[in-house]
């Protein structure tokens, strides 16, 4: 299994589609996942519910996708704070992190009604606070680091498949490497 990680807006969802294109296999997200089973969007499911019972909900979903057969998986941009979680996404597959700056995904995003946790006073700080606390999580899950600071999806399929023509399917390297997108920071 193939794995996106990376802050909400990161383009987990485009890139995964694209690479599941490529790859000939199932694209699966984890949050679409999440919503078939619980009946309702994240959000509404926040509101009533909370953030601490989606998350436990989000692990039994991250463990069942993970066991499953061969694919590409864009997971939630939360889903790196449960440790079970990061268990399961690097344990049972190779794992890319899209890392983009605070300030990258809130142009993405700062119109987009549907994502709970940006619904507040200033959107880009509650970004820059997620980045912070995420960041090292993303990282430690990740077998390869991928900078996307200026997104163009076909560049980052193309780093993603470069590093997946180093690693034959099913190992999983142990050090955490970086691929650079043209113009990106480390």
């Amino acid at each position: 299994m193939y794995v996106l990680v990376g802050l909400p807006g990161s383009g987990k969802s485009t890139v995964g589609r694209h690479l599941a294109r490529k790859l000939n296999l199932p694209f699966i997200d984890s949050d679409h996942a999440i919503e078939q089973r619980l009946g309702c969007s994240i959000r509404e499911f926040f509101e009533v519910e909370g953030e601490e019972r989606f998350r436990d909900i989000e692990c039994e979903v991250v463990d069942q996708l993970t066991q499953g057969p061969r694919g590409v998986l864009s997971t939630g941009g939360g889903t790196v704070l449960r440790a079970m979680n990061r268990e399961h996404l690097k344990g049972r597959g190779t794992v890319f992190y899209l890392r983009t700056s605070p300030e990258d995904v809130f142009r993405r995003l700062r119109h987009d009604q549907s994502r709970p946790l940006l619904q507040v006073a200033d959107p880009l700080m509650r970004l820059r606070d997620l980045f912070e606390v995420r960041d090292p999580l993303y990282t430690q899950t990740a077998h390869h680091v991928i900078e996307s600071t200026k997104p163009h999806v076909g560049a980052l399929l193309q780093m993603i498949l470069k590093k997946l023509g180093d690693k034959p399917e099913g190992l999983n390297p142990s050090p955490t490497s970086t691929a650079q997108q043209p113009g990106g920071i480390r």
